[in-house]
């Protein structure tokens, strides 16, 4: 668990993919978040699909950001073909690190096969060339859903399990920490997307809890806060 009190502001920078994910997203807009990113010295920048990859790699060049994007984001719902075809037209783009998002539908369906062949392939595909995360949209499931999940992502050898796209309903604590709690000892790490306002406190709630990385548009203002979080006690 990170020390909050004892951290650089440039060393908390790493705890943050920032994104620019919205469906209107320009160049220009791209651009400006791959330079934030750059400036808050954040883990990874996101778009939320490899169209945009060629100019995240341009601004994101001599710099030791990862360039992300999501697979099938925001819904999940491809058929395995489509998915493993974004996958692999990523990785040629130059990304070296992709959020897969589940098909929640599968899950609620209990069709865990359907979940188990998609993490498979993905870890088979991109396991050696991209850090491998995967969306569970959790606020969709139930709890029980979110452990089976979660197994699966650890049995299939994949680095992370994020709580959500960011585009829905985020992530309670409760939600969270059924996570934390099926994935204990296994090596998968946590990221938190869709963090509530006020997302500062939030934010840094979930760091505090055993979140390891943040996905947000936020980063800058929450990275900004932490002086008045340490003033106020929260940290």
């Amino acid at each position: 668990m990170v020390d909050l009190a004892h951290i650089s502001k440039k060393e908390l920078g790493k705890l943050f993919d920032h994104s620019v994910l919205p469906k209107n997203a320009c160049e220009r807009e791209i651009r400006e978040g791959c330079r934030t990113a750059r400036a808050y010295n954040c883990a990874a920048f996101y778009s939320a699909t490899s169209y945009w990859t060629p100019v995240v790699r341009e601004e994101l060049a001599g710099s030791d950001l990862l360039i992300g994007t999501g697979i099938d984001f925001p819904f999940g719902s491809s058929p395995l073909p489509v998915k493993i075809a974004q996958m692999e037209e990523a990785l040629r783009a130059g990304c070296n690190t992709l959020d897969l998002i589940i098909n929640v539908g599968a899950v609620r369906d209990g069709r865990y096969d359907v979940t188990k062949a998609e993490l498979d392939a993905f870890k088979r595909i991109a396991g050696k060339d991209a850090l491998t995360k995967v969306i569970l949209e959790v606020c969709f499931l139930t709890d029980e859903e979110i452990t089976r999940v979660c197994g699966l992502i650890a049995e299939a050898g994949l680095d992370y399990a994020k709580t959500s796209t960011g585009q829905y309903e985020g992530p309670s604590m409760d939600q969270f920490l059924v996570m934390k709690k099926a994935l204990t000892g296994t090596g998968v790490r946590l990221k938190v997307a869709g963090v509530k306002f006020p997302r500062p406190q939030n934010a840094y709630a979930f760091i505090k809890a055993g979140a390891e990385l943040i996905g947000t548009r936020a980063s800058g203002q929450i990275i900004d806060a932490y002086d008045q979080m340490k003033e106020i006690g929260l940290l």
